[in-house]
């Protein structure tokens, strides 16, 4: 595994992977040092995060490989087709992977998602509409759905 660790607006961003594709995308709760040269495997996916928080991407193209249960992986795959500006419930996720009394199981895999950003776990909220639980902090939670707002509230004074 290679890995490196990039600037975000959010702090230090570590990235591992290899040719097999990514495995982990972290924020990091410390500074740490910048990786001066990018190993090749992972350029990609800087690239694609950078881009992303310029406001240019919406959407990843990148091989994927984190390690999890089948059903941690089937739930990372749910979280990435809810769409970009959008949220969903747990209890929603829970129902379009078909099984309504899965939701703690849903929200278990959901928050051990290794995959920050890319796979998109941040989207998923309560059913009353309030941030829950992130791994990265509801501060960086509610920082990544403002981002992804398409319809940024406008102050009037």
């Amino acid at each position: 595994m290679e890995s490196c660790i990039i600037k975000s607006p959010l702090g230090f961003t570590k990235i591992i992977g290899n040719i097999d594709g990514i495995s982990s995308v972290t924020v990091l709760n410390s500074e740490e040092t910048i990786t001066d040269v990018i190993p090749e495997t992972l350029e990609d996916c800087a690239t694609q995060l950078n881009e992303y928080f310029n406001g240019n991407r919406k959407n990843f193209s990148l091989k994927l490989n984190p390690e999890g249960t089948p059903f941690q992986k089937n739930v990372w795959l749910a979280l990435q087709n809810i769409p970009y500006g959008k949220t969903v419930s747990y209890l929603e996720l829970s129902k379009q992977l078909g099984d309504v009394k899965a939701i703690r199981a849903v929200a278990n895999a959901n928050g051990k998602n290794p995959i920050w950003i890319i796979v998109p776990c941040h989207r998923v909220i309560g059913s009353n509409g309030n941030l829950t639980g992130y791994a990265g902090g509801l501060h960086r939670k509610q920082w990544l759905l403002n981002h992804e707002n398409p319809f940024k509230q406008q102050t009037l004074f």
